[in-house]
């Protein structure tokens, strides 16, 4: 059942940029209020001044369960309640297994799982009280498993499989639980994936529509109707929707193909490990950048 967005008050996490941001954007313009939480002031306070006198931002770490409660709590003190809320944020990395930061590794999954877990249990009883609405953004990761992003598929699967969990045990008190997936949009995330030649080759040689970047805005558009409407599914390009039919075949596919380009790029892949060992894109650098602050300062 879908309800006007105009007058809703929508949080969005990861908001700082890209489908976040954008997003944030296109809901103001429909006439929500919206509420940003992200890691990076100057671009969440870019975002908030483009929203009008309803929109404004909030600095916090999605794993942060302590923060996540605080910004809830402000959040519903400020506007009185939470209509919808958007588990967006998120961070990646690009390498084989054995050859991976065991630290970013780990980080992927606890920012792009665990956050949205927080996110979750912060304002799922602000949820409840509205009859609200929870959008879990996933990915194609979560249906089609690849080499080379292992942290962030299970990430993705983790997160859908949450959010289906979640709809069977808050639907008979009225919220509604969607799941957005995404192939590869024009972010910074995939941008900064690009960099790298061999990550960059490999998705150049997936079948089409694999292989393709997908402009930004159809894509946000797609997920903010599904937001209007409530949806328990929103796919923001149009073939993802078919992809559900056969999931169940891609993992022997992706790991007979994979073995094979994977073999292909081997000695590419050892000559540059050390330079994948971060996160990809300036997200991926800004969280870094937090946790070296503190590192520093406990």
């Amino acid at each position: 059942m879908s309800r006007p967005i105009s007058g809703q008050v929508v949080v969005i996490t990861g908001a700082a940029r890209g489908v976040g941001a954008l997003l944030a954007r296109k809901l103001a313009a429909r006439g929500a209020r919206v509420a940003l939480v992200g890691l990076e002031p100057a671009e969440l306070a870019k975002v908030a001044g483009d929203l009008g006198a309803d929109g404004a931002a909030w600095e916090a770490d999605v794993t942060d369960g302590e923060a996540m409660a605080r910004v809830a709590a402000e959040i519903t003190g400020r506007y009185g309640r939470v209509d919808t809320v958007v588990a967006n944020a998120g961070i990646a990395t690009g390498a084989p297994f054995l050859d991976a930061d065991p630290v970013t590794f780990d980080r992927v999954i606890e920012v792009n799982l665990l956050g949205s877990v927080a996110t979750a249990r912060a304002f799922m009883p602000a949820l409840v009280a509205a009859r609200g609405y929870y959008l879990q953004i996933a990915s194609l990761a979560a249906l089609a498993p690849a080499p080379m992003m292992a942290a962030y598929c299970a990430s993705k699967a983790g997160v859908e499989a949450f959010a289906h969990s979640l709809r069977a045990e808050v639907g008979h008190q009225g919220v509604k639980v969607g799941v957005g997936y995404l192939s590869w949009t024009d972010t910074d995330m995939v941008r900064g994936a690009d960099q790298d030649a061999v990550l960059r080759e490999l998705r150049a040689g997936l079948p089409w529509p694999l292989n393709r970047t997908y402009p930004l805005g159809p894509a946000v558009d797609r997920i903010a109707a599904g937001v209007e409407r409530r949806a328990p599914h929103v796919y923001a390009q149009w073939w993802l929707r078919g992809m559900q039919a056969v999931r169940g075949c891609l993992p022997s596919v992706v790991g007979l193909v994979g073995q094979r380009e994977m073999r292909r790029a081997e000695p590419r892949l050892r000559a540059t490990a050390a330079d994948r060992r971060g996160l990809v894109g300036a997200g991926g650098q800004a969280d870094e950048a937090i946790r070296e602050v503190f590192r520093a300062d406990p």
